[in-house]
């Protein structure tokens, strides 16, 4: 099944796929899992951020304690599909490995939209930056918050410190 301009494919949500679009990606803790503790978020952070301008460019990410936001555009070769499903899957099992998580971690479902413009991620942009503090009111910077800078192709973003790069090894 090709995924090319005007594809679309259903789960219990519609899902639109557009090559070269940037698209705004949700997706939930499973509802038996506990919260995501604050080394279990940096390590989902650091999964997410690894391959950006690789596989995709990130415009923005935040993990929350039971939800991930990215906004992201994949580059050629590579389907948001395939992107989502390696983050949860990848993630999942490094959550159990490393913290003793058990179960499913992630809902199956992932809501996605298409940003249609410039206008639409920078308010998205700035939505990622005000939900930590939404969530946490008086948390200052957040270190689960990674922006691009406006233009950026070379993943110099702005926010928070980052924790380390992750290590997939």
């Amino acid at each position: 099944m090709s995924w090319d301009d005007g594809e679309s494919y259903r789960r219990d949500l519609p899902h639109r796929r557009r090559s070269g679009a940037t698209y705004f990606v949700t997706w939930c803790l499973h509802r038996q899992q506990p919260f995501l503790g604050m080394a279990e978020r940096g390590l989902v952070f650091g999964i997410i951020r690894y391959y950006h301008g690789q596989r995709f460019h990130l415009h923005a990410v935040v993990v929350m304690d039971d939800h991930v936001h990215v906004l992201v555009r994949t580059l050629s070769g590579y389907s948001l599909d395939r992107l989502q499903h390696s983050w949860k899957s990848f993630s999942a099992n490094q959550l159990q490995r490393r913290h003793g998580r058990k179960g499913r971690i992630w809902q199956t479902e992932a809501w996605d939209r298409i940003v249609r413009d410039e206008s639409e991620r920078r308010r998205t942009q700035r939505y990622f930056e005000v939900n930590p503090a939404s969530r946490w009111p008086g948390i200052g910077t957040c270190p689960w918050l990674w922006l691009a800078n406006s233009g950026d192709s070379d993943g110099n973003g702005r926010g928070s410190p980052s924790p380390p790069a992750f290590d997939p090894s």
